[in-house]
């Protein structure tokens, strides 16, 4: 498939951070299978989370002003998605959780434009994926970030596709040494391209 739109949005509040280079290389592995590919840094936008005001619940559309007015059209015109993220205290960064968290007008607009149980099941805006990276070895280290992730992709109409996961990377850049995790990132941006599955469940 040629000419797909996929949008990158980096979470981390480090520039060149490990989840940002595994993202780097997921885009270049997207670009390299065709896709048109655009990117989204959460720490360089001037933006507030939601503030729960219900300006959105009629209309679909966020109604304050700031730099979340610039992605919207970014989340509308992907295929796929790809989120990388660090492990916050078991969760995504405040930047990249801000940005989430406004997806609750996108959630509005779904919930006007499909207004059956059996429309609401179904995803037509294209697939969802994550790259998540933690300094522990912790079970449960990705559960919470796997399901906010999920969630976003469903207020966007996207199906989540699962992701890949790295426990005990710490240093900056680090995972420039891993190998495998590198091509498996590569891996991922083709398959948000051909719309195969990752692996889901950590």
């Amino acid at each position: 498939m040629s000419d797909m739109n996929v949008l990158g949005i980096y979470t981390s509040p480090r520039k060149n951070g490990n989840s940002d280079i595994l993202l780097d290389r997921a885009l270049e592995g997207a670009g390299d299978a065709g896709a048109v590919v655009e990117r989204v840094y959460a720490r360089d936008l001037s933006m507030e989370g939601c503030r729960e005001c219900g300006g959105c619940d009629k209309t679909g559309e966020c109604i304050w002003k700031d730099d979340m007015q610039k992605v919207y059209p970014l989340l509308y015109k992907a295929e796929s998605i790809i989120l990388a993220t660090p492990v916050f205290f078991y969760g995504v960064p405040a930047q990249g959780k801000a940005l989430i968290d406004r997806a609750q007008a996108s959630w509005s607009k779904r919930m006007i434009e499909k207004k059956t149980k059996e429309d609401r099941g179904r995803y037509d805006s294209g697939k969802g994926y994550l790259i998540a990276v933690g300094a522990t070895r912790g079970e449960n280290l990705f559960v919470g970030i796997e399901l906010t992730a999920k969630y976003f992709y469903d207020a966007l109409d996207m199906s989540y596709e699962g992701g890949i996961f790295f426990r005990k990377v710490e240093g900056k850049g680090d995972i420039k040494e891993n190998a495998e995790a590198i091509e498996k990132a590569c891996a991922l941006g083709r398959k948000a391209v051909s719309g195969e599955a990752a692996d889901k469940g950590v």
